[in-house]
């Protein structure tokens, strides 16, 4: 049997929406199909997230972006989040990620669910620690069985991806500890899937037990997003023996996945000298089987904290031309504290900015039309037109509104080198 005929919510999800996805990536169905059959693309969307806008990732499905969102225990207010929800929507995010760790986890999950048609990805296990802090134990205190249970409950509830730390073994972690990392691991996946690991002197339970999360997930089509729990945190970290020995379990897992009938997406490294980002794209993808690749960043330096949506969209651009699928944004507020919306925003565009330039380096119409379309507005001072065409109209309205009845802008004016050689001028 094919993935879409074992996977009943697959092939109703693709039914109901084939016209539409196909008219917005301009991709004919029967791509579409045959890519989601053989893994290299997915399509994003959980039945019972009802008002839920399918999205296609994967090759050569237009490139996506993702914004991280969620509470902290120092920053725990709902509402922000909600008001991030919308600056994330309303910036262009393809999907969104709920990452909290404090407060109402149930209630802000369904909010967003209510809230949004953007899939919603979460890391299922943030809630399983959750629960066992909150019950003043140890975040690793908890039983396999659980495990499935948290993973069962976000699903029912609607969650459309959710990433699951699979590659997370007893053998990576102790490659990771031999090599000597500058920054060890940095995924809080990761690092607690570790911790139980460690502490029960026992393998990692979502590998002991990926035949039952298979069932759980295809049953509602959720799309597997493999995390990559042993990223590099450091440039200095990138390459290691504990990172491609993750990527290999990962690689394995998705391969079962795909054969129970489940959707599956392989996520990607963190901090990567601009030097090796375009191997290590290639060799994943060529690795996990051309499976759709999820990036974060990958983050090009370390010496930008502040900055480091744009050390993302560096790396965002390079990987997106090398073969990445999907960008994770990075915030301004990276490694220093939690994004606000505005912070959401900044991110996203700098991811879309980082996937249009991909998309024109790689050729690909839509793109190189939109880039031609704001050189020609250029060309005859039609601000209107430039705004409609770029990437973040509200931005240029901004920077313009000062001298908005100007034909020319304030940098050059009647020195205009545009409207030098016009006779009219």
């Amino acid at each position: 049997m094919s993935l879409i005929s074992k996977n009943s919510a697959l092939g109703a999800l693709l039914e109901a929406s084939s016209e539409a996805v196909s008219a917005l990536e301009g991709l004919n169905p029967d791509t579409i199909r045959r890519g989601i059959e053989t893994g290299t693309m997915v399509l994003l969307g959980n039945p019972n997230h009802s008002n839920v806008r399918p999205t296609l990732v994967g090759r050569p499905a237009t490139i996506k972006v993702n914004a991280n969102i969620g509470t902290s225990p120092l920053l725990n207010d709902a509402e922000r989040e909600m008001r991030k929800l919308a600056s994330a929507e309303d910036a262009g995010a393809h999907t969104v990620m709920d990452l909290s760790t404090a407060g109402d986890l149930d209630g802000i999950r369904l909010g967003m669910l209510r809230q949004s048609p953007l899939p919603l990805g979460t890391v299922p296990l943030y809630a399983l620690a959750k629960k066992r802090t909150d019950a003043d134990c140890d975040p690793t205190d908890f039983e396999p069985r659980e495990f499935l249970e948290e993973i069962e409950s976000q699903a029912r509830q609607g969650v459309d991806f959710m990433t699951l730390h699979v590659g997370v073994t007893r053998r990576a972690v102790e490659l990771a500890e031999s090599a000597g990392r500058v920054l060890g691991i940095v995924s809080r996946g990761g690092s607690i899937t570790a911790r139980w690991m460690a502490r029960r002197k026992e393998e990692n339970p979502l590998l002991t037990h990926w035949g039952e999360v298979l069932e759980i997930c295809r049953e509602h089509n959720v799309t597997l997003s493999l995390g990559d729990g042993m990223r590099p945190g450091a440039g200095a970290d990138a390459g290691d023996a504990a990172q491609w020995e993750e990527v290999i379990v990962l690689a394995d897992a998705g391969r079962q996945g795909r054969e129970a009938g489940c959707q599956v997406m392989i996520e990607g490294p963190g901090h990567v000298p601009m030097n090796l980002v375009a191997e290590h794209i290639a060799t994943m993808k060529r690795l996990v089987d051309n499976a759709p690749l999820y990036v974060l960043g990958p983050l090009v330096t370390d010496s930008a904290p502040g900055y480091d949506h744009i050390t993302g969209a560096i790396g965002g651009s390079i990987a997106a031309m090398s073969g990445a699928d999907f960008l994770c944004y990075v915030t301004p507020a990276e490694h220093l504290t939690l994004p606000d919306a505005a912070d959401v925003r900044a991110g996203v565009i700098a991811s879309r900015i980082a996937a249009q330039a991909a998309e024109v380096a790689l050729g690909r119409p839509e793109a190189v039309a939109r880039d031609r379309e704001i050189s020609e507005a250029r060309k005859s001072l039609e601000w209107d037109r430039l705004a409609a065409a770029s990437l973040d109209p509200l931005m240029v309205e901004h920077r313009r509104e000062e001298h908005k009845t100007e034909k020319e802008c304030a940098m050059c004016g009647k020195f205009c080198a545009i409207r030098m050689l016009d006779d009219n001028m």
